[in-house]
């Protein structure tokens, strides 16, 4: 009870909007409340809070419209999940929305990255009853930490390989990694080349859209749409993968196979000083600002064309 009744307390401190939204800041919510109350961390090594975890993503998909499956596949003798909302025509061009649900460690992993499946889920649940030009995938990755990071057991590289068997025809991906934590105060933000702060500013209050060199089309497109329909600051980022953060994330694994990949991301340990640690809860989270990336990105998907 007393858990409950602080989440209320967070939720209610950080949930007054002055703008029409479309995102119900209650689901995320009680997305992140749900992924980080499990007994153990939902990392690779407690696999059942790990398997809790996809259990509550897939049962959330199932409410809604389109075909829910489960890309299974084995490490070191375990099988891991990745939990997949298919949306729209079956041979569409095919766009990609993506979160992992793992966290690094023994931690709650609240904006790392329960709220990039929260807006994940808010998302799909916010484009079901829209037609589109195209399908839409929405996958919950596993084993995006560490030790897995970077390597062929990420859930992200099985999807993207999968995809790329499959000779898919993918208009783009977007990865929401992180996307809960804002700070107003001078000095909240860092960067890993100092003069970028003379560029971005020190203030911690922006949502990042982060690409490599020659992401093509898609990536020019998404970033006019969110520029136009995000209602928070947005800075974007256009740089080398060898600057550290910038592929820091499962849009890695689409850039390996070819595919044009972006992340949305409030800039993980740039910003927040909680980055696999202990601390990084649900009370740390700015659920307001969180509904607003959200928004940008269902306002978006909308407005793409193929």
């Amino acid at each position: 009870m007393k858990t409950l009744l602080l989440s209320l307390f967070t939720y209610l401190l950080s949930a007054p909007i002055l703008w029409a939204s479309n995102t119900d800041t209650v689901q995320l919510h009680k997305h992140v409340l749900s992924l980080t109350t499990t007994n153990k961390a939902r990392n690779h090594q407690n696999l059942q809070e790990l398997n809790q975890a996809a259990d509550y993503i897939k049962a959330e998909f199932t409410k809604l419209q389109g075909n829910v499956t489960e890309q299974v596949y084995k490490v070191n003798g375990t099988d891991y999940r990745n939990i997949i909302l298919s949306s729209g025509p079956a041979n569409a061009p095919l766009l990609v929305v993506g979160a992992h649900y793992d966290v690094c460690g023994n931690q709650p992993g609240a904006d790392d990255n329960a709220s990039g499946v929260a807006g994940l889920l808010e998302v799909a649940r916010l484009l079901q009853n829209h037609t589109l030009p195209f399908r839409v995938d929405f996958v919950a990755y596993t084993l995006e930490e560490p030790p897995y990071f970077r390597t062929a057991n990420m859930g992200s590289y099985v999807h993207a390989k999968s995809l790329a068997e499959q000779k898919a025809q993918v208009l783009g991906m977007v990865s929401l990694e992180m996307i809960g934590y804002f700070k107003e105060e001078k000095g909240t933000q860092r960067y890993p080349i100092a003069p970028m702060k003379l560029v971005y500013g020190s203030r911690g209050n922006y949502i990042a859209v982060v690409q490599r060199f020659g992401n093509g089309k898609f990536g020019r497109s998404f970033l006019r749409g969110f520029n136009q329909a995000a209602t928070l600051p947005v800075k974007s980022l256009k740089a080398p993968a060898a600057i550290p953060g910038v592929d820091f994330s499962d849009h890695l694994n689409y850039w390996y196979f070819g595919f044009s990949a972006l992340m949305i991301t409030d800039t993980s340990f740039y910003r927040n000083t909680n980055y696999h640690q202990p601390g990084d809860t649900i009370y740390t989270l700015d659920f307001a600002r969180m509904a607003r990336v959200v928004d940008g990105v269902y306002q978006t998907i909308l407005s793409l064309r193929i």
